[in-house]
């Protein structure tokens, strides 16, 4: 199994390095083609060798590290390339392999375009060195490895915004960049400081010791700077400012995989580092990061809230001038965005609270989260390709949506993702936030109950204002205007490549719901062992 785990960092590597060579022919229409093809079957490839992973996978035992590589790299510095996948990472590597390929079959139909867009072949590498940095990243056990492939991730998706996303897209793409690398720059200081004072890296090994050799003040300043850099790519409030600009801006495969798939490395990086690394400093810090989780809650939700009611002038006199650009206020997925920073406030929360119960809820929520709003930026970019423009106010106007009888299929899927990203009852998004509420209920020793029953109440009015943002924007896109005097022309309802990339996405958020103990199985023998025994 460990040779599989290293098979799924290596094929999609060569397959960026294989753009680079000149097989793909001389006519430009058929070497994109080829190359789009190429992206398909080589993320493909991923994902099978991710099920056979699962597969081979000890579900007996998933809190010990299985697949395991470890070999030294740099021995200078103590860097060791040591590989691993438990019953916390082994869930985000099935959900980074499935979106990847997801997006590819997408791609090869609905390739982003645009003015001065370069040949769907830079497209291809840039998609699959992505695809490498997002997975080395739930799969590498040493300190260092894991910082790298941290970075590797933000190139590939710097121009995937910059090249082929909309509107203000350069300078969205900047603002991405220059928060995650000044956020990695911190956090690499924490990492600094841990390897130079425990004398090793290798995150099992420090895992094992769970602070011992290390001083309170040692912790404490360790889990601030890397409390700081991981919070920016979560993105927790306030750091969270580059995140609506860079999603409204970005294609739809960018945003799905940048919503699927990089927030969870920061959350990820929460509960394999801080936990298990430097424990007595991350409980210092926990009131602190449960505070900022509670008001990020809240926050998110009263920005959507306020995304979702109709705008001023729309409310007067009925229509808008003109359809808003891609930077408009009240651009649906500039919505979904904001949203984001409300749902990964509730992963924040179950980390915070420092017990199985709130950190089992967190990684619960952050594969809920991947596939629910993955889902909702896939069918946001099908209603901008159609309509032009993902303006809600355009798209609930006079010439509105009203998808549910112009596109009935794309309008029941949108209705469906957006009751389960609010929460609803036997689909995947109530689960995770249940759980990380129940942690603030009752956390963990030492921690104050009081502030963390505040947090729970904040998070409580968080769902209540999730669900009216959310039942808001399903009445005005998919009912249209009522005042509407005539009926609408048909639209281009559920396309063939759109259902075979979507179905799979709505299918699991129904079964992660149904069936919760299929993921809350595999991580909690895991966080009981990074918490010290829970």
């Amino acid at each position: 199994m460990n040779a599989v785990l290293i098979a799924l960092l290596v094929l999609p590597l060569a397959g960026a390095a294989l753009t680079l060579a000149p097989v793909f022919g001389a006519d430009p229409a058929a070497a994109d083609r080829r190359a789009l093809r190429l992206n398909t079957v080589v993320s493909g490839g991923v994902l099978l060798l991710c099920a056979a992973l699962a597969v081979g996978f000890d579900h007996d035992e998933p809190g010990r590290m299985q697949a395991t590589t470890d070999v030294s790299w740099i021995p200078a510095i103590g860097v060791r390339f040591h590989l691993g996948v438990d019953g916390v990472s082994l869930p985000l590597i099935v959900l980074t392999a499935l979106l990847t390929f997801l997006c590819a079959l997408y791609s090869e139909k609905r390739l982003p375009s645009g003015e001065g867009v370069p040949s769907a072949r830079a497209f291809t590498g840039l998609f699959l060195l992505l695809e490498v940095g997002m997975l080395a990243t739930f799969a590498v056990l040493d300190l260092l490895l894991f910082f790298l492939a941290f970075e590797i991730v933000l190139i590939p998706m710097y121009f995937l915004i910059a090249r082929w996303g909309t509107g203000a897209k350069v300078p969205a793409a900047n603002r991405f960049i220059l928060y995650t690398l000044l956020g990695s720059a911190v956090m690499l200081l924490g990492f600094l400081l841990v390897g130079s004072k425990a004398g090793t890296f290798d995150m099992q090994a420090l895992a094992a010791a769970h602070g011992s050799g290390l001083s309170h003040t040692t912790q404490v300043t360790a889990a601030l700077a890397i409390m700081v850099g991981l919070a920016v790519k979560a993105p927790a409030w306030p750091l969270h400012s580059w995140l609506p600009d860079a999603h409204t801006a970005a294609p739809t495969v960018g945003s799905v995989l940048l919503a699927g798939v990089l927030l969870k490395m920061g959350t990820y990086g929460l509960v394999r580092v801080l936990l298990p690394v430097v424990p007595d400093g991350t409980a210092t810090l926990a009131p602190y990061l449960g505070a900022f989780a509670a008001v990020g809650i809240v926050y998110g939700s009263l920005a959507c809230l306020a995304l979702a009611l109709p705008s001023p002038t729309t409310t007067l006199l009925g229509k808008r001038s003109a359809p808003s650009d891609s930077g408009a206020k009240s651009d649906l997925k500039r919505l979904i965005a904001y949203s984001s920073v409300g749902h990964m406030g509730f992963v924040l929360l179950g980390i915070a609270s420092l017990t199985p119960v709130g950190v089992n809820g967190a990684l619960f929520a952050n594969i809920a989260h991947g596939l629910i709003t993955g889902l909702l930026f896939f069918v946001v970019g099908a209603l901008k390709d159609r309509y032009g423009t993902a303006d809600l106010d355009t798209l609930a106007g006079s010439t509105g949506a009203a998808l549910y009888g112009r596109a009935p299929r794309i309008g029941a899927l949108l209705a469906f993702a957006a009751v389960a990203s609010l929460g609803l009852p036997g689909l995947a998004g109530f689960w995770g936030e249940l759980l990380a509420m129940f942690g603030a209920f009752d956390p963990a020793e030492g921690l104050s109950r009081p502030a963390f029953l505040t947090y729970m109440v904040l998070a409580g009015l968080g769902t209540l204002l999730t669900a009216a943002y959310l039942l808001i924007v399903v009445k005005r896109v998919c009912m249209g205007d009522p005042k509407q005097p005539a009926p609408v022309p048909q639209l281009a309802d559920l396309r063939p490549y759109e259902a075979v990339s979507w179905t799979p996405l709505a299918a699991l958020t129904l079964l992660a719901g149904l069936w919760p103990a299929l993921l809350l199985g595999l991580s909690d023998p895991a966080v009981k062992y990074l918490l010290g025994g829970g």
